[in-house]
């Protein structure tokens, strides 16, 4: 997607790490007419495709998830990082490991919003390792739902994460792909 090539170039920073930084408009301050063009984008590739729900990972997806959910007319549920008093009976569980912050985290969702008979569209916002992703698919199979696909706003092509899913079975859309990026040359899209 051009419009948002156009934007990594303009606000992203590369940093240490092969960390992209888009916080200034994606995961930190959004903005908000800019994700709902990248969101209308998601509906367009998927609409065929039966959603009724939108899955995520907190915390980051959350924005471009329910901007998505909303073109959709679902829900949107997110994987919370941690149990909570306000989360009652039982959930399904898998563990993620964070390319960025070097975690481990144990994700949960309620067994109360992911059914079997639910079709789910999972968004986030990077695609680098894949952890998010395997944990999010193992949860909604768990579920013994459907993933329809996978939407994403930035892969790094560069990393295996992408290969991984796919070759699982998964559609999985990006609608940047970086091939490549460092500080002195900056980004190249694939």
């Amino acid at each position: 997607m051009l419009l948002l090539e156009e934007r990594i170039n303009k606000d992203g920073i590369i940093g240490a790490g092969n960390v992209l930084k888009v916080d200034s408009f994606l995961n930190h301050q959004m903005d908000v007419s800019f994700l709902t063009k990248l969101a209308e984008e998601f509906y367009r590739l998927y609409k065929d495709c039966d959603v009724n729900k939108i899955l995520t990972i907190e915390a980051s997806g959350i924005g471009i998830a329910c901007l998505t959910a909303q073109f959709f007319n679902v829900p949107m549920v997110f994987a919370k990082k941690s149990k909570s008093k306000n989360i009652a009976g039982d959930v399904y569980t898998s563990k993620v490991e964070s390319f960025t912050h070097g975690t481990v985290h144990d994700i949960i969702v309620s067994k109360d919003f992911l059914k079997e008979n639910d079709n789910v569209l999972i968004i986030d916002d990077f695609l680098a390792k894949g952890q998010a992703l395997l944990g999010l698919t193992k949860l909604v199979k768990d579920a013994g739902a459907n993933v329809v696909g996978c939407g994403i706003v930035i892969e790094k092509a560069f990393q295996d994460g992408g290969d991984l899913i796919r070759n699982q079975g998964i559609r999985v859309e990006s609608l940047a792909r970086i091939k490549s990026m460092s500080v002195e040359d900056g980004v190249e899209f694939c």
